[in-house]
Parts: structure tokens; sequence; C-alpha cells
């Protein structure tokens, strides 16, 4: 596994360039037009590359991961064509997506798949059609080509941590509810197995949920039910695989008027102000830009015929069908109260004016932020 630097995410310049691009819709797709001509270095021709994100319900994938990849294809291949879609969480519509990238000449396709399973027919064509495949934050299934996220386990493990550190000596008193995933992505399998790692022996699992699509409304029925079937009183925290499901599972604490730990991940901007006010414990923040920037490097270089150093893929990752791909795994960050001035604002993704509005005033100047 390797560590890479966060650097800086300029938001201004993310944001900019979300204006810029084309936002999509149901079938979201922006192409960025390209002369012929060197697209950079010893590379020939225009570089075109697909761009496949999953989902827009996690706010990530349009607000940076996005903007970013576009933002670093550019910089190292200025001619470059980047074709964009958008699945909305549907596999199928992300299948005729890829037969679209395929039927417009796109060299590689950089991947986030829906249903890692369901899209391994997908990934075989663009392999039968000679076009390159780099999983993106979740390895698919089929011959991918390499493959960029987070060391998965460990995000699960550190969050499992937290939690129980959080419970503390309330551990023998009650029952936590564990709110997993999407049992179609890869990750949230990952994530429920680090979880676990840390969390048995040491807490008592009293209902435990797989949630179909991330989604927080989902997320917020099962902590409900979990709450009535093992009685407020002996709740003692809530695992929540991502920030957008704690969301959900914030308001069914509050209308059981419960205040106990409730984990996250992806930092997202009303997490980060939920941990302020106390009413989730922690995230894990999970720096785009350097996964982002990996993606395009990794992209550009297959475009232009060219296969990937040890700076680009030092670890090895075997898929779900059984394919051991060349890989980058970037190391999480545990993000709580005591750490979002160093991690989310030093890093530009969000600013202290962002994050402190008028209803997190107290909070923020609490911690050190206004």
């Amino acid at each position: 596994m390797k560590s890479r630097s966060t650097g800086v995410v300029v938001a201004a310049a993310a944001a900019s360039l979300v204006l810029a691009l084309t936002s999509c819709g149901s079938a979201k797709q922006s192409t960025t037009a390209s002369s012929s001509g060197s697209g950079s270095g010893s590379g020939t021709g225009t570089v075109k590359i697909g761009l496949l994100l999953p989902e827009t319900k996690t706010t990530r994938y349009e607000q940076f991961d996005k903007p970013l990849i576009e933002q670093k294809i550019k910089e190292i291949a200025p001619n470059a064509q980047i074709d964009y879609y958008n699945a909305n969480q549907d596999a199928t519509l992300q299948q005729t997506q890829v037969d679209t990238a395929l039927t417009k000449g796109n060299q590689v396709l950089i991947l986030d798949a829906v249903d890692a399973k369901a899209i391994q027919s997908s990934v075989q064509k663009a392999h039968d059609a000679g076009v390159k495949v780099v999983a993106y934050d979740r390895l698919a299934q089929g011959p991918v080509d390499s493959y960029v996220s987070f060391d998965n386990r460990k995000v699960g493990q550190l969050q499992g941590e937290a939690l129980v550190a959080a419970v503390g000596d309330k551990a023998g008193s009650g029952k936590i509810i564990m709110i997993n995933g999407s049992p179609t992505d890869p990750n949230a399998a990952d994530f429920k197995a680090g979880a676990h790692s840390a969390i048995d022996g040491k807490l008592t699992v009293g209902k435990e949920y797989d949630t179909p699509n991330w989604d927080p409304n989902n997320a917020n029925q099962e902590a409900a039910a979990g709450i009535t079937a093992i009685g407020a009183p002996n709740v003692v925290g809530v695992y929540s695989a991502n920030d957008g499901m704690a969301a959900g599972i914030a308001t069914a604490l509050k209308a059981a008027n419960l205040s106990v730990p409730l984990t996250g991940q992806d930092a997202q901007l009303d997490a980060v102000q939920r941990i302020l006010a106390g009413t989730q414990t922690m995230s894990i923040y999970k720096p785009y830009k350097p996964e982002a920037d990996t993606a395009a490097q990794m992209a550009v270089a297959f475009a232009q015929g060219k296969s990937l150093g040890s700076d680009l893929a030092s670890a090895k990752a075997t898929s779900g069908s059984g394919q051991a791909v060349q890989s980058d795994l970037i190391t999480p960050v545990v993000l709580t109260k005591d750490n979002i001035k160093s991690t989310v604002v030093a890093d530009g993704l969000y600013t202290v004016a962002q994050i402190c509005t008028p209803d997190y005033a107290a909070a923020c100047a609490a911690a050190g932020l206004q």
C-alpha cells in the first residue's frame, strides 16, 4: 500500500470547473472537443477518455471527482477529449454508457462501477475492443487494467475503532446498530469486514442492515427499525458506512431522542457540521485529489500506449472475478472535531465560511475554526 500526500484541492478551481463543464442528467454526458495533433509528451494523436461515475446521491462525485479528474487530464494532455457519463445508480444505464463510450472511440475508460459484478460483461467488451479500463474507487470485475482507490478494509477498521473508543465503558450496557453500504458495491463489503474486525468481541451488534444504493432514506428507516427492535435505551452507538446514510440515521436518532456515537465516511460538508455539533462522531477523509490525479495519469498513459510504472501502481488488488490488478491504494484519514482545520480546511476541500454557517458558529468557535 502506498500513502500519498493529500496535496491541495483548490475548491474555487473545482467549483469553476463544475460550472464550466456541462452537468449531467440521467445519462449525464459532457464532451470536451479536441483537435487532432499531439496529446502530450511522447504520445501522438488525440487522447480520448471516457469518464463513467456511478451516482449523484453522494456529493463527492460531481463536486470533486469529476472536475479534479478532468482538470488533471487536461493538464497533462491539453488536447484530450473527455466524454463524461453519470449512471445515477442505474447499473443497466451504465452498461449502455460503456457501449456509447466504445462507439465514440474512447481509448480508455475511467470506470466507477454502480454494480461491480453486473459491469463485468461491459469490461470484457472494452477489453475485447482493445480499450483499457481504469477502475476508479470501486474494483469492477472482469479484465480491468488498473485500479486506484483507498485501502477500503482499513477504512472500515478505522470506523470500527472510532466507534469502539466513542462507546467506551457503555459497551457492556447495550447494543449497536450497523448500517452497511450497498450489497452491489465491493467497497461496502470491505468496509463491513474492516469494521467487524475492530468491533467484534468489543461491541454487541443488535441489528445489522445492508443498504441498497446507499440510500439515506433507507438508512433512516433501518436505523428507526433497529432502535425499535433493540429499544432506545439499549442503543449505545450506530455504525454508518458513509456520511450520506449518516444524515438519515442522525434524523432517526433525533426522533428517538438519542445521542449516541455515529460513524461516517467521505467528509461531506454536512457531516463536518454534524461532527462539530456533536451529532456525528467521526468521518473518514479520503483525499480526492491524489485519487483523481492518479486515475487521470493512468488513463493518459494507457491512451498514449505506455505501461504503468511503480510510481502509479505499486500494489496489487484482486477483483471479485479473480483478476489480479495493478493498483494504487491510498491511505484514508480519520476526521474528527480536532483535525477539521488541518485536513479538509487546510487541503481546500471546504472553507471555514462554508462550514461555519450561523447555525454552527458557536461550535466552530469552540473548535478553533473562527
